[in-house]
């Protein structure tokens, strides 16, 4: 199987025009994006605080930076490969007191999709992986090949508010006592077996339990935990924090944080969603919700 490749990113930036109206970006003022997927955010933000301005961009997945925009090489930006809730630790290395604004885009990266070999789609059939980093933690088919029945099925569930998951999980569970599931075809086929065919869903049978391996092997709700709880300190007074996320759980967490911490002000009392003309150029950006918060003290 040849593995997908190209220098050039497929990734379509989500909510656009609410992150550049969120974060206000203006010539003198420094923002991280603190997930830098395909680039366009960075893009966007890079233009627009020239000059004097600064921008920092952040991912776990390395591969992310072999197919930036051409156009960031002339643009203030800073490439930095890491985790968005390490940032306190980074800046401090760099002598950065403070920032004017952050965003994370909590979303998987249409290149990351397209890419068989990484496992994040299981519309072709690849290695089961699932790692931001595959140089970093275990990938998804250790994961499966290790855990007991009760705990998988929680996992599952928790992660990818999965009603079926204990099904899935007895079946995952019998199936590697034969062989061992390493590939995305293997474990979706397994999945949509499980699934009753009486119900109705827009979304393939299998996301959900995808979604929930993904979040288990990068830890991606434990990092958004930390980065709500530390992030706040990385902003000048004034400065603003944009999420976009993807999911009901991730866009509970970011609910409650922003609302609860006295730190922040909170300026989207409801999620920003994309509009009806956006949907329709990108399909993927339906889920997508943005929550602004500024920060006061």
């Amino acid at each position: 199987m040849l593995k997908w490749m190209t220098n050039e990113t497929c990734h379509i930036p989500v909510l656009t025009q609410e992150v550049l109206e969120g974060l206000a970006p203006e010539p003198g003022k420094f923002f991280i994006d603190g997930t830098f997927g395909g680039g366009g955010h960075t893009l966007l933000l890079a233009k627009a605080v020239m000059p004097g301005g600064r921008i920092i961009a952040l991912d776990r997945d390395p591969e992310v930076f072999t197919r930036k925009p051409e156009e960031l090489a002339s643009l203030p930006v800073d490439f930095a490969v890491g985790n968005y809730c390490d940032l306190p630790d980074y800046l401090h290395q760099k002598q950065i007191t403070g920032v004017d604004g952050i965003l994370l885009d909590l979303g998987l990266s249409g290149d990351q999709l397209a890419d068989s070999q990484r496992g994040f789609s299981f519309q072709s059939d690849g290695p089961l992986d699932l790692r931001f980093n595959t140089e970093e933690g275990e990938p998804a088919w250790k994961l499966l090949a290790r855990l007991k029945e009760e705990p998988l099925a929680n996992l599952i569930y928790e992660y990818g508010e999965e009603r079926f998951s204990r099904r899935i999980a007895k079946q995952i569970v019998q199936r590697r006592e034969e062989s061992p599931i390493r590939t995305t075809g293997e474990l979706a086929d397994l999945v949509r077996r499980c699934i009753p065919g009486k119900v109705k869903s827009r979304i393939d049978p299998a996301t959900r339990t995808f979604q929930a391996l993904r979040i288990a092997v990068n830890q991606e709700l434990e990092a958004l935990r930390i980065a709500l709880r530390d992030l706040p300190d990385c902003l000048n007074k004034g400065g603003r924090m944009v999420i976009i996320s993807f999911h009901s759980l991730e866009d509970r967490m970011v609910k409650w944080a922003f609302r609860d911490d006295e730190r922040l002000h909170v300026i989207t009392r409801r999620p920003l969603e994309a509009t009806d003309q956006e949907l329709a150029a990108n399909p993927r950006a339906r889920s997508a919700k943005l929550r602004i918060a500024e920060r006061t003290e």
